[in-house]
């Protein structure tokens, strides 16, 4: 799987562990996708190009020193659960814009809909950064994605909590130029096409729904 990345730093492994247990509740759920989300953004943004810059410190007057080059980037919640995952990436690319794409099963063909997308006018010219807390089908993805290339997106990454093997493989045959981030590849699909040890419904964990 050349272009899937599994994140296995140990605070991402530990936070993870708590995301999954069944016990843990609506409020620490939330905090834990969010601070999961954070440790992600320094990973997915590591060959993020900068550049040298001339400075002035407390100490000297010409001091040589990087930012960012001027890259922009972009953040693409899937809705609902997708949400989840904005505020701890925010949390370190404060000059992301943000879009918004939506999606619902179709109870018949079982295919994703979309039902809502709002865009920044500029994708085109953004990296954009898919954010779904679970990548199990595949469907919903593979969709949002299309969507954004439909409307000139050049450049994506998706980012994921955790993915079954399935899915990971239909969006690679969908998509093989997107490359994916992943705190955890699981083991496989259940019949009911929940991710298997996986983590529940994510979108119920976080807003307490069910």
């Amino acid at each position: 799987m050349s272009n899937v990345y599994v994140l296995d730093h140990p605070l991402i492994q530990h936070k993870l562990t708590y995301i999954r247990k069944k016990e843990t509740g609506t409020k620490d759920f939330r905090e834990l996708v969010d601070e999961v989300a954070t440790l992600m953004a320094f990973e997915i943004t590591r060959d993020l190009p900068v550049e040298e810059v001339d400075i002035q410190t407390p100490v000297v007057d010409d001091a040589k020193a990087k930012v960012l080059s001027g890259k922009k980037v972009g953040l693409v919640p899937i809705l609902r659960a997708g949400l989840g995952m904005v505020d701890g990436m925010v949390n370190m690319i404060p000059a992301a814009k943000i879009g918004h794409v939506g999606l619902y099963r179709d109870p018949e063909t079982l295919k994703p809909v979309e039902y809502y997308v709002k865009m920044p006018s500029d994708i085109s010219e953004r990296e954009l950064i898919v954010l779904d807390p679970m990548l199990a089908t595949g469907g919903s993805a593979i969709e949002a994605i299309h969507s954004l290339k439909k409307r000139g997106a050049k450049q994506i990454r998706l980012m994921c909590l955790v993915a079954a093997p399935e899915g990971v493989r239909l969006m690679q045959e969908a998509h093989p130029d997107v490359d994916i981030y992943l705190a955890a590849l699981d083991e496989k699909l259940d019949e009911k096409g929940y991710i298997v040890p996986g983590l529940g419904d994510a979108g119920d964990r976080l807003y307490g729904t069910k």
